[in-house]
C-alpha cells in the first residue's frame, strides 16, 4: 500500500516560510492520485490546507491559505511539496499529507473523508 512520511516542519517567526515534503512509496508509478495538505490545531477539526491532482495537474487552496502557500509535485524527487510563505500564528498546526487513489472521483479535494492513505504528520509552529 502507498505510504507517505511528511519533513519540514519546524518554529518560525511570523513572515517567514517553510517547506513541507512528502515522499511517498508503495504506490505504482504512472497511476493517477489525488494529493492533499491538511493540518490539524490542538481543539481544531483536521482541515485540508491544499491538493494536488497527479495525473491531472489541478490544485485547490483553503481560502484561508490562497496566495501564501503553494503545492507541486516534484518529479525528480518523487515528492509532494507545500512552499508556505507569509506564515501566520494561526498556521501553526500538524500538516499531514494524503493521498487517494483516483478511480473518478473527484480531484483536487479538500474533504479528509475522500483519502484513503495518511502520513504521520510534521509540526509547524509560527510564533508572533
Amino acid at each position: 500500500q502507498v505510504q507517505l512520511v511528511e519533513s519540514g516542519g519546524g518554529s518560525v517567526q511570523a513572515g517567514g516560510s517553510l517547506t513541507l515534503s512528502c515522499a511517498a512509496s508503495g504506490y505504482t508509478q504512472g497511476d493517477r492520485y489525488c494529493m492533499g495538505w491538511f493540518r490539524q490545531a490542538p481543539g481544531k477539526e483536521r482541515e485540508g490546507v491544499a491538493s494536488l491532482y497527479i495525473g491531472g495537474g489541478g490544485t485547490a487552496y483553503a481560502d484561508s491559505v490562497k496566495g501564501r502557500f503553494s503545492i507541486s509535485q516534484d518529479n525528480a524527487k518523487k515528492t509532494l511539496d507545500l512552499q508556505m510563505n507569509s506564515l501566520k500564528p494561526e498556521d501553526t498546526a500538524m500538516y499531514y499529507c494524503a493521498a487517494d487513489s483516483w478511480g473518478g472521483k473527484t480531484c483536487p479535494r479538500l474533504r479528509q473523508t475522500e483519502y484513503n492513505y495518511w502520513g504521520q504528520g510534521t509540526q509547524v509552529t509560527v510564533s508572533s
